[in-house]
């Protein structure tokens, strides 16, 4: 059986990330698998990505407000005359936004006839235009007038993609979540009532993502070993999504309830001279890192890993931080409690409370070897997000499409 993997990157982002380890995965299963990715910088290529948010950028009568929260798809590659479209034995789609694919060419895919597999990356499939809807629930009927953008657009553009969503034949796509909670989430979709779905975790590979000595990998990254240290990462740390703000009030309430407790801050990931100066404790900024090995070593040298996140799939980065033993505390929202078992291998905090954040973040400096944490962290992704359990269920659903 040929499986080929499509997304809009190779390296950047967390789908693009899930989706390589899930390519590396099926092939240590034995299944002949391939990606194909629109990230060759051509100049088409940069046009189409440029075409559609300017389409988004003039309808907001010139605002970059939520400009990356939404995608409308009016421009892509027909890839369906591809040696590698034509060869394969089911098409799965992960995140292909941003000019990789229009609306036109996933209709082409599904109408070819090869059975189309869909992973959620987040929830643009099930919207008009929009990656998360937040409290919005209008997809359920008819998504018009989308909050994300400015007030009183130009033309209501999530309307028009609406209407033109729903004459693609989602019914022949089975979709599968990287959570029970986006599965549920996208079932209530009035554009995929009629699909069929699946909720199957992303794997990592835990011969990389793994427990290391504490003590000689924070000497190799110039962390205080006289400190706890409180590892916050994403791609780009000042992302609203990605709830720095909580964090460092959160921290501001820890220091004030615990003033002498000695915490070094981690950052790891872009945009962290954004947040720097607000930190009420030292701050030591690893900067964006994409070598995988270096990163476990990241997380396998943090005493906790906060992930602040109001609205999320299924983290790479709480499973990564898992992976390496560190236990992590995340607010309860998307897939997050999914991944925490509370006072078990983490701390899961009451949805956007700061308090309850800092209450985690103690709780687990307390707790960790008393409680064995790093040794609950790393079964719970042996057990469920390793590469050899993961392209197993990705195969059974294979067979049966």
């Amino acid at each position: 059986m040929k499986i080929l993997l499509l997304n809009t990157s190779e390296r950047t982002g967390g789908a693009a990330v899930a989706a390589s380890r899930l390519l590396n995965a099926l092939r240590k299963a034995g299944v002949e698998a391939n990606m194909l990715t629109g990230e060759k910088k051509t100049i088409a290529n940069r046009f189409r990505f440029l075409w559609e948010r300017l389409t988004i950028f003039l309808c907001n009568k010139g605002s970059r407000k939520n400009l990356f929260q939404v995608s409308i798809a009016n421009t892509g590659t027909d890839i369906s005359k591809h040696p590698l479209v034509r060869q394969a034995d089911v098409i799965h789609l992960h995140w292909i936004n941003q000019g990789f694919l229009s609306l036109n060419d996933i209709k082409r895919l599904i109408r070819s006839g090869k059975p189309v597999v869909w992973t959620l990356h987040d929830l643009w499939p099930a919207t008009a235009i929009c990656h998360y809807p937040g409290c919005c629930e209008k997809f359920k009927q008819e998504c018009s007038a989308c909050p994300k953008p400015v007030d009183n657009p130009l033309w209501d553009l999530a309307r028009r993609v609406f209407k033109k969503k729903a004459t693609i034949p989602f019914h022949q796509v089975t979709f599968v979540g990287c959570s029970r909670w986006i599965t549920e989430q996208a079932g209530t979709s009035a554009l995929l009532r009629q699909a069929g779905f699946y909720a199957v975790p992303n794997p990592i590979d835990t011969k990389i993502f793994k427990p290391a000595d504490k003590a000689a990998v924070r000497k190799s990254l110039g962390l205080d070993a006289n400190r706890y240290s409180v590892l916050f990462a994403a791609a780009k740390l000042s992302d609203s999504r990605k709830g720095a703000r909580y964090l460092l009030e959160s921290l501001r309430i820890l220091k004030e309830k615990t003033p002498a407790l000695p915490v070094e801050i981690v950052l790891m990931g872009n945009g962290s001279d954004e947040l720097i100066r607000d930190f009420p404790f030292p701050v030591k900024e690893l900067g964006y890192i994409s070598d995988e090995k270096r990163k476990a070593e990241c997380y396998a040298a943090a005493d906790v890993f906060v992930s602040p996140s109001l609205e999320d799939n299924l983290p790479n980065t709480i499973m990564e931080a898992m992976a390496c033993g560190t236990p992590p505390v995340g607010f309860r929202t998307g897939g997050i409690p999914e991944m925490i078992d509370h006072k078990k291998n983490g701390y899961v905090a009451r949805y956007e409370d700061a308090a309850d954040l800092a209450e985690g973040i103690l709780w687990v400096i307390e707790n960790r070897e008393k409680e064995n944490l790093s040794q609950a962290c790393v079964e719970k992704v042996s057990a469920n997000y390793s590469e050899a359990v993961v392209a197993g269920k990705y195969m059974d659903i294979y067979n049966k499409v």
